[in-house]
């Protein structure tokens, strides 16, 4: 039976105890006063997969919830659907860069038109679910008209006039570095009112940032990092883009394409082996790759992006300088474009499809 919480007139405690078994909480983040009673009982009675909480927002960047069950709660993210799942297909390529990387592996199959239809797309299941262009766009307009109402919440205030403005811009910049300074000259907004609305972007899994690795762990906290939306599908949206559009002006595709690979990995990394953390690369010459693994162990593999159906030695060159600093951690560098073929440049480097 589903139940609802309004803590004004009542007794967290009391409503939490008045539920047998095992209990789900959605939306949790609208429910804060149930956190500490949530703590008690979980203090009473250590049972593990008692709670479990749900909500559209980031538990570990919400202090109240985050300090009351520091400890005591395991935390899932589940981000928009990856393409292993929409396709119905075991995806083990962080492993692979990881270990036994195929030297040759099959020619795609797949065309640019469809390749262009799954940026297009993105991975909410409401928005696959409709095939027509027209359709999805009416449903992403609604989600951003909702999101807005969840983040106003969130932050407890009435007006959040700016965050469309604020959301196109980010999305014609995903992908690049953190420049904050640009950012708020460009909509006219202090930089302390921007970082806020920033913060509530991730919170609400609209926005991550990837940081800059460093050979020195000190310097990867002072390094800017890239900022990404996390769905190419909301990002098209926002920018407008159709399959027409990317063929008429391909500069378009590169920056929403690396966007694209940045959060497949990122989704890819929640059932690999390997568990690596993911950062970007830029020397201060501005040579860089769009994507760097490590795991563990300090092992490093280098990703990089490109929209184009061609790869040539040029396009290692932001792989060879990690290579050059990470040393014997350096384990592979690999192009990921949009050709049919799968083929290595080196004991080190391949482009893959």
């Amino acid at each position: 039976m589903p139940w609802s919480f309004r803590p004004r007139g009542r007794n967290p405690a009391g409503f939490l105890g008045g539920l047998d078994g095992p209990v789900i909480l959605d939306e949790i983040q609208r429910a804060p006063e149930l956190f500490l009673a949530i703590n008690a009982g979980v203090g009473r009675a250590p049972q593990p997969g008692r709670f479990l909480l749900t909500g559209s927002a980031n538990a570990l960047l919400l202090p109240r919830l985050a300090d009351s069950l520091a400890g005591r709660m395991e935390i899932l993210t589940l981000w928009a659907l990856s393409q292993g799942e929409i396709g119905g297909v075991k995806e083990d390529f962080i492993d692979a860069a990881f270990g036994k990387f195929a030297a040759k592996a099959p020619d795609s199959p797949e065309d640019r038109s469809h390749a262009l239809a799954r940026l297009l797309a993105g991975g909410y299941p409401a928005a696959l679910k409709r095939r027509d262009g027209e359709r999805r766009r009416a449903w992403f307009g609604s989600y951003l008209t909702i999101l807005q109402r969840d983040v106003r919440d969130l932050a407890n205030i009435e007006g959040l006039t700016a965050l469309p403005r604020l959301l196109a811009l980010l999305a014609a910049r995903s992908g690049s570095l953190s420049n904050f300074a640009e950012l708020s000259r460009s909509l006219g907004m202090p930089q302390t009112t921007l970082k806020r609305y920033l913060t509530l972007l991730e919170t609400t899994y609209l926005v991550q940032f990837l940081p800059a690795w460093s050979a020195n762990m000190g310097r990867r906290m002072v390094k800017s990092p890239k900022m990404v939306l996390t769905d190419v599908g909301l990002i098209a949206y926002l920018l407008g883009l159709n399959e027409q559009r990317l063929e008429l002006d391909p500069m378009l595709l590169g920056p929403l394409l690396e966007s694209f690979v940045i959060m497949e990995i990122r989704k890819q990394t929640a059932w690999s082996r390997a568990r690596p953390q993911a950062f970007h690369f830029r020397t201060q010459a501005g040579v860089e790759a769009d994507l760097v693994l490590e795991d563990a162990a300090g092992n490093l593999v280098g990703i990089e992006v490109k929209a184009s159906a061609t790869v040539s030695g040029q396009d290692f060159k932001g792989l060879h300088a990690l290579a050059a600093l990470a040393g014997r951690r350096f384990r592979r560098g690999i192009v990921l474009y949009t050709g049919a073929s799968s083929v290595p440049f080196g004991p080190t480097s391949t482009r893959f499809r």
